[in-house]
This record gives structure tokens, C-alpha cells and sequence, in this order.
């Protein structure tokens, strides 16, 4: 096949070969030519439309049930099968089955009730050409009918033509140039000798701008050496070259591809040599080369978008901790050869959570983006940055001279985090614990470096978050008692372990009991009773301080409004609330409904948070605190004057009381101390018409000097430590603390 033999009239010849036939949708239905087969279950159901289709002049077979339709279809051919579809026995889903299995030519309308879109989903599925609902209008039917029909003329006449044209030339070259695929020959220098017409849809390039040129203008450069082999093919049969990827150059711009070359195309080309005479396959006699070329671009695009899938994450297009597990395992191995050191860093985000919380998932989506690519540019060439998970990053550092490298690194990322991000006019504010381990003191493989720089970081977190650590043995060491008092504590909320204590608050005008403070206390079974600072910590960290409050107050709020049902008091009781809890979406809705099942009143509780705490989280804190105190709750500072609280702040807060910290008042001594910022804690409250409490009293020197200064609440060993619930209710039926605050006042006068 030449060039010189114009393959472009194929579409004339296929034209000439359907004059005179006329489109076949257009034609009048020859109705004494057509076999229909009517299908239905109940006879009166049958016997009408019997007689809708013989109204308009069509014959028709009868098959009353499923099993007569299916002996009907194994004798007869159909063009058309109006079937029920809801039949006993053999249904009409069995009947489509058996005409796919068949591969029967027959258009089967399915005429039924069940119009479901399941229903007509497996019909449709299962081959059925349309479908009419039952009740049918008349004309609706005979139109669908006739529609089937048109399309069995349609396909009869197509395969008629298809039949002469198989038997002529211009099929030949129809077929050549319609195909999806670039045809192409080369003369035996590897020029272009023919090119069919799918060079232009497919590369850009007119015919006869490379008929004559050398295949290398057509092959991007990348792959030119792949190309010899391919475009100077002189084997042929079952030796020749199949289905070899190459890159082709093109002049159409591709859409949407961000993963393949814009001005080139993926091919698979297939190429065998041709020669003069078969039978004598020589140098001489060979004449140049066939091949086809496949456009398979989709498919490298789509291979591409999996492979990257697999290997980074989607947010932020990093790599994900599938690829940073390969390029350390690729790093340590490096490392090991050359006696070098690397590093890896493990980054967790402070604050996120907050932002994820209240300004929805989309702006925290778009605050990781931004972190991101800030990260990024604090990385050395060579590095490697991923996404780990969460608002978690692992960032691995191939080549570290020293320790110094390492902490030059994390300083800058601290730096640039701590810029705030500017999104949609929020002013966000996030910083990062970062734990490092090096190679290879902190372990030899990619699994004991990423656990020991998350073991460092978490440490990281314990002293206040926003800083780096280096990884030590001793941190694993904590790390493994850590996790075994994580699985302990879980255990004990699901036993039933915890249990609540109460520190009575006492009035040192006449020594009444006031109130109560709520304290968890854990009864390990071989332990003894463990003190709240070994696990509280623990809980923070894993989340767990969340089900620890909660059953606190749900305890506490039934034992004090127990106490008050039995005639011991109208004690208020103080019960602390976590960060985490308070960062709970129903945490305002979650204690107040515990608060109600119990029938204790709102104005009976007061709710304690830390100063540092209050300071921390004021955007997220501040509006749950108001609505708490809007339900009738009374809101308390814990630890005052161990943060940073200033008075303007104070004012602005939804504060009634404030809770000098144990730390000022064991300063009060009998002849020394400095008790300057008890007394300034004292005044400020006064000023602010705000109740006072001091906790941590222990002795007469410390009472007397509060009593001095106004405080009416004190709370400490002087009075009692922290008690079991019944131990309580008895110190309420009998209060000794009259008599002790008589001697204590005695005493100092």
C-alpha cells in the first residue's frame, strides 16, 4: 500500500454503497417481514396486546408464561420480544439472561409493573433494548416496538454493507484510515512512506509534512535511542517488535495532564519489516518497515495518578509515610556504607485541633497546605518532607555533620511556623513539638529512628510544647511505662477502678463546710492507690481525660445532691474541667444533661479551670465558659497567679471566683516569707467583687494570716485532705472544724 493510491475516498465508495437503500430509521417498516414473540403471564394481559399489535398490522407469536417463551425463542427467530418481566416460574430477568447467553438478535421491550429503578437497572443490564411501564399507553408501545424494529432494519442493512465492503478495496482503506490507531511505513532508510489520516487528530502534523522525512523528527528526544530498535524492525511473525512504549512529539497542547509531557504522547507501537518477496527474506530484498502506533496516553496518566496516589498525600502532595519508609531504608543504607549520620524529625502540630475544631475541617485542610509549604522551605536539597498523618510530619535528613546541623534545622522550622498563617482573614496561630532521633545512636532501622523521634517528641509535648528534643534511652524507658499505664487506665475505667474524693472548702469565720472539691483517685488492684500526678498526665496526653471527667462529675454531682436529699448540707461542689474536654464540640451540652439526670442545681457547682489554661485557648475556652455560667453554673480559676493573666483580661473573663495557688500561700511563714502576691491575689479579688478561695492551708500561721486578710474559703490538710464520699457525709453530720478554728484563732491571738 503507497501513499500514491489516495486513501482519502473510502467515505465516497461507503456513501455510493448505501445509495439507494435510504437511511433505514427513515424507511417504512416492512410489517409482513417482521417476527414478533408477545410474552406475558395472564392471558387477558396477552390476549390485548394480541390485539393492540394486530390493530396495526403486525403478526405475532403468543407465549403465555416464561417456559412457552423460552421454547418459543429456542425454534423461532425474533426482531422483536415484548416481555413481562414479573412472572411465576420462569421470570422475565431468566429470560433476557438465556437471549444474552444466546446472543440473540431479537430487541426485547420489556413491558412491566415493576418500575423500580433497580428493576429496570437489571433489565437494562441484562440486555434488554427499553422499557414501558405498566399500565401502557397504546401509541407509547407500538412507538417503543417500532423503535426496536428500526433498529433491526438499521443493524441488518449495516451488516450488508459491512459485507460489501469487505470485499473492496476502499473497505481496505476505510478501514486504515478510521482506525484509532497511527498507521505508518518506512522505506528501508526510515523514511515515512504512508501515514494514515489519524496523524493529525492524534499528533497535529499534516501527512505531507512527513512523508519523506526520517521517523527521529517524529520521536521525543528522551526516547530516541528505544526508537532505533523499534522503526528499523526487520524481523517479522512472531520475532517482531510488540507493544513497546514510546513518547512521540505533538503539536496538540493536552488538557488536564499534569503527570505526562504537554507536547508529547505516549504510544504503543508495534512494528515488523517488509520485504519484496517473502519467501527470500535478505538485505536486498527488504523493502522498509509496517507498524501502528496506540495512543495510550489515559492509561500512562491514569498508571501515573495511581503510582502517585500510592506514594503521597493527596492534600498536600507530599510524600506519604510509605515513601519516607523507602527513601530512609535507602538513606540508612547510604549512611552505613559511607559511616555518615542522618537524621530523622518528627513534627506535630500545636493548635491544630483548635482550628480544625472551630473553624471547620476546610480551613484546617487549607492551614495544613500552608504548613505545608512553609516546611518546605526550610528543607536542603536532598531532604525529604512527608505528610505522616494528621496534622503529623516526618522530615528526613540524609547527610548531618553534626548535632548543630540538626538544631540549626528545627530552630528555622520553629521560626517560620511561628509566623502567623493569614487565611480568609483569620490570623492563625500554630507552632510544633519536634522530636529528633539520629542514626545511628538512636536505632539502625527506618522503624526504631520513626518511633524514637515520635517517643522524643511527645516528650516535647510533656514540657510545654514548641521546642525540639533529641531522642534518648532514658525517654524509652518512660515511653514503655507510659504506654503500660495507658493500657492500665483503660482497663481501670472499663473495671471500674476510679473513684471520686472530696476535699471539704471551709468558711474560717465559723468553720461550716461550703463546699466540696471533686478529686479522682485510682484503686489499682495490686498498686494501692495511685496518686493522680503518675496517670492524670498520661490521660491528658491519650485523650482519656476525657472519660475521666466526665465520670467524675457524674459521681460527684450524684454523691453531693445525695448529701443534700439526706439533710447534711447545701454544700456547693467544685469540679475541674480539662482542655480537653472543654475542646469537646458537646461539651456544654454533655455536662449540663449529666448535670439534670441528677437533680443537682446549676447554682450548686462551680466549674474550675486553670489560669494557664484560660490564657491558652481564649477563642475556643471563653464562649463555652459564657454559656456554661448562663446556665447558672458559678466558674472558678484554679492556680491563680502561676500564669499570666492580666487584670484588663481578668475583667473580661466569665469569672466568680479565683483560687489562690498552694505555691503563695505556703510562703506565708511565722517569721519569714514573702507573702506580697497573696496579699496583691487578695485585694484584686475584693476589688473585683470576686469570691476567694486558698487551698494548700496546712497550718495556724497560714489561716490566721488569710483570715487577717479577708479570705473567708480555705481548703488544705489543716482541715482535711482529700476523702471518701462516706468519710464526707459523716464530716458533715458531725463538723469538728468549729472547735479547731477556735483553737487556731486562740492560739494566734
Amino acid at each position: 500500500m503507497s501513499e500514491t493510491a489516495d486513501p482519502t475516498s473510502p467515505s465516497a465508495s461507503f456513501s455510493r454503497l448505501l445509495q439507494g437503500s435510504g437511511d433505514a430509521s427513515s424507511r417504512a417498516i416492512q410489517k409482513d417481514n417482521v417476527r414478533l414473540l408477545l410474552v406475558d403471564d395472564k392471558p387477558e394481559l396477552l390476549k390485548s396486546l394480541f390485539e393492540l399489535v394486530s390493530i396495526h398490522g403486525y403478526i405475532a407469536d403468543q407465549a403465555l408464561g416464561g417456559q412457552a417463551a423460552l421454547e418459543a425463542l429456542a425454534c423461532n427467530d425474533y426482531d422483536v420480544v415484548l416481555l413481562d418481566l414479573i412472572m411465576p416460574g420462569v421470570s422475565g430477568h431468566d429470560i433476557l439472561e438465556y437471549a444474552a447467553s444466546q446472543q440473540l438478535a431479537s430487541k426485547i421491550v420489556v413491558v412491566s409493573g415493576d418500575a423500580s429503578f433497580s428493576g429496570v437497572k437489571h433489565a437494562l443490564h441484562c440486555g434488554a433494548f427499553d422499557f414501558v411501564k405498566k399500565p401502557y399507553e397504546a401509541d407509547a408501545l407500538i412507538a417503543t416496538m417500532e423503535t426496536a424494529l428500526k433498529q433491526c432494519q438499521l443493524e441488518e442493512r449495516n451488516s450488508h454493507v459491512e459485507a460489501q465492503l469487505k470485499e473492496s478495496e476502499e473497505l481496505h482503506r476505510f478501514i486504515v484510515n478510521s482506525s484509532p490507531d497511527l498507521v505508518y511505513m518506512l522505506d528501508r532508510d526510515g523514511c515515512f512512506t504512508f501515514l494514515n489520516d489519524r496523524l493529525e487528530s492524534l499528533l497535529g502534523y499534516r501527512k505531507d509534512e512527513l512523508l519523506g522525512r526520517h521517523y527521529s523528527e517524529l520521536v521525543d528526544d528522551d526516547h530516541l535511542e528505544l526508537a532505533r530498535n523499534i522503526f528499523n524492525e526487520r524481523r517479522t511473525g512472531e520475532r517482531a517488535a510488540t507493544n513497546t512504549e514510546l513518547r512521540l512529539k505533538s503539536r496538540l497542547q493536552r488538557s488536564g495532564g499534569r503527570f505526562l509531557h504537554a507536547q508529547s504522547v505516549w504510544m504503543e507501537v508495534t512494528a515488523k519489516g517488509i520485504y519484496q518477496d517473502n519467501g527470500e527474506r535478505s538485505r536486498d530484498t527488504f523493502s522498509g518497515t509496517y507498524g501502528t502506533a496506540r495512543d495510550i496516553s489515559e492509561r500512562k496518566e491514569a498508571e501515573q495518578v495511581i503510582n502517585f496516589q500510592a506514594y503521597h498525600d493527596l492534600l498536600t502532595h507530599l510524600p506519604n509515610r510509605a515513601l519516607l519508609k523507602d527513601r530512609l531504608s535507602m538513606a540508612i543504607t547510604h549512611a552505613r556504607r559511607n559511616q555518615r549520620k542522618l537524621g530523622v524529625m518528627f513534627l506535630d502540630l500545636d493548635r491544630f485541633k483548635i482550628v480544625n475544631d472551630t473553624l471547620g475541617h476546610t480551613m484546617g485542610d487549607r492551614l495544613l497546605k500552608a504548613v505545608a509549604k512553609r516546611l518546605q522551605s526550610c528543607l536542603r536539597r536532598g531532604d525529604t518532607l512527608s505528610r505522616f498523618g494528621g496534622d503529623e510530619f516526618t522530615l528526613l535528613l540524609p547527610e548531618v555533620r553534626s548535632r548543630d546541623d540538626v538544631k540549626m534545622i528545627a530552630s528555622k522550622i520553629l521560626d517560620r511556623l511561628n509566623a502567623p498563617f493569614i487565611l480568609d482573614g483569620h490570623e492563625l496561630f500554630v507552632g510544633a513539638s519536634i522530636g529528633v532521633a539520629l542514626y545511628p545512636e538512636a536505632g539502625e532501622t527506618e522503624e526504631m529512628l520513626i518511633q524514637n523521634a515520635d517517643i522524643a517528641m511527645y516528650h516535647v509535648k510533656g514540657r510545654g510544647k514548641n521546642g525540639f528534643e533529641f531522642f534518648s534511652e532514658e525517654m524509652n524507658h518512660q515511653f514503655t511505662t507510659r504506654l503500660a499505664m495507658e493500657r492500665e487506665l483503660r482497663n481501670a475505667l472499663v473495671q471500674e477502678q476510679l473513684c471520686v474524693h472530696y476535699q471539704p472548702q471551709v468558711d474560717i469565720r465559723d468553720g461550716r463546710i461550703v463546699g466540696v472539691e471533686a478529686l479522682v483517685r485510682w484503686q489499682h488492684p495490686t498498686r494501692g492507690l495511685v496518686a493522680p500526678s503518675d496517670f492524670l498526665p498520661v490521660a491528658e496526653e491519650t485523650g482519656l481525660i476525657v472519660q475521666i471527667d466526665e465520670y467524675v462529675q457524674r459521681r460527684a454531682f450524684q454523691d453531693v445532691q445525695g448529701w443534700r436529699n439526706a439533710g447534711l448540707g447545701d454544700v456547693y461542689l467544685s469540679v475541674n474541667l480539662s482542655a480537653t474536654q472543654l475542646e469537646q464540640e458537646r461539651c456544654v451540652a454533655n455536662f449540663t444533661e449529666s448535670l439534670q439526670q441528677s437533680g443537682l442545681p446549676a447554682v450548686a457547682v462551680k466549674i474550675e479551670i486553670t489560669e494557664n489554661l484560660l490564657m491558652e485557648d481564649l477563642e475556643v475556652i471563653v464562649p463555652k465558659l459564657k454559656e456554661l455560667r448562663a446556665s447558672g453554673l458559678q466558674i472558678a480559676i484554679d492556680d491563680f497567679g502561676t500564669g499570666y493573666s492580666s487584670l484588663s483580661y481578668l475583667q473580661q473573663f466569665p469569672v466568680d471566683t479565683l483560687k489562690i495557688d498552694r505555691t503563695f500561700v505556703a510562703d506565708i511563714r511565722a517569721k519569714r516569707g514573702d507573702v506580697t502576691i497573696t496579699n496583691a491575689i487578695v485585694a484584686m479579688a475584693k476589688g473585683l467583687n470576686l469570691s476567694l478561695i486558698a487551698e494548700g492551708v496546712e497550718n495556724r500561721t497560714q489561716l490566721n494570716h488569710l483570715r487577717k486578710l479577708g479570705c473567708t474559703v480555705v481548703q488544705g490538710f489543716i482541715f482535711s485532705g482529700p476523702i471518701a464520699a462516706d468519710e464526707l457525709a459523716s464530716l458533715l453530720g458531725h463538723n469538728p472544724f468549729p472547735e479547731l478554728l477556735a483553737s487556731a484563732i486562740k492560739a494566734a491571738d
